[in-house]
């Protein structure tokens, strides 16, 4: 049996980090975790770096901006999970120089674990972001080094549970009344993070993902929101007002919104409005 590769996750304290750092250890693979000092330092982070450290990854003291330190930690590895956020997307240039100077890294994994961002149509602040996510990509290409895109499209412990309504705040799907962006048609992909998670490790030694995006979308998993809203309403017994947002008053919402919620509404814009094609690659 071929020896299991050696995985750096940079960015494993953060949302789909966590999984992936789990799923990483489960599945066998000798694990390590990059963290900032300012993060082990942190009381808020303290029960998931002692959950970490629990899980038998070993951490790394370290940060993206030390090139040296970043070097010396991926030359211990085989393969680089990044897994970081919007705020750090831009700073994975700094991961490629270092992978590029250690010369020993059969994988690399940019943090992407969302929409294929060469084929979205979206408006901003999500355009920037995506915009982000496609530089990277051409730069790591443009480098030579080996990669995997995972195109994992919707959260779905974070889109489901207030089945996907603008304002994600709710722990439950509405009862009385629906807000659905566009005309309902949209068809989303919506996938567990352990699920996101374990495809994700399992294509690390896998050659048929190599230098590929790796397209996560089981049929079973695909709904439109009026089909979501259609089983919701047989599991509860009610029928629901459905309120259709068109997509002028989407982009109005957008505009006037700020911060997380503009991003978030920018997303489901691209999802629920405009609606990603299935691809053949």
């Amino acid at each position: 049996m071929a020896e299991k590769s050696r995985i750096l996750i940079i960015g494993a304290t953060g949302y789909i980090g966590k999984f992936i750092a789990a799923a990483s250890t489960k599945a066998g693979h000798p694990t390590f975790a990059l963290i900032r000092e300012s993060t082990l330092s942190n009381p808020d982070k303290a029960n998931l770096v002692q959950e970490i450290k629990s899980s038998g990854i070993d951490i790394v003291p370290g940060d993206i901006s030390d090139h040296d330190g970043l070097v010396k930690a991926i030359k211990e590895v085989d393969v680089v999970i990044s897994t970081v956020g919007k705020d750090q997307l831009a700073n994975q240039d700094k991961l490629i120089a270092a992978i590029k100077e250690a010369g020993n890294i059969k994988r690399f994994f940019p943090s992407e674990f969302g929409n294929d961002v060469d084929r979205v149509h979206a408006v901003d602040p999500a355009k920037t972001a995506f915009g982000i996510k496609a530089k990277v990509r051409r730069t790591v290409e443009a480098e030579g080094i080996p990669y995997t895109y995972v195109s994992s499209n919707l959260f779905a412990g974070y889109f489901l549970p207030a089945l996907s309504q603008p304002r994600l705040a709710a722990k439950a799907p509405p009862r009385d009344e629906v807000v659905i962006l566009g005309d309902g048609n949209a068809k989303a992909i919506y996938n567990f993070e352990e699920d996101i998670a374990s495809y994700t490790i399992r294509a690390v030694d896998d050659v048929r993902t190599l230098n590929k995006i790796l397209y996560i979308r089981p049929p079973e998993n695909i709904y439109s929101l009026d089909e979501l809203v259609v089983l919701w309403e047989k599991k509860i017994g009610n029928t629901l007002e459905r309120i259709y947002i068109p997509e002028e008053q989407v982009l109005k919402d957008i505009q006037e919104s700020s911060g997380h919620n503009s991003m978030i509404l920018s997303i489901s814009h691209s999802v629920f409005v405009k609606e990603i094609k299935p691809t053949s690659r």
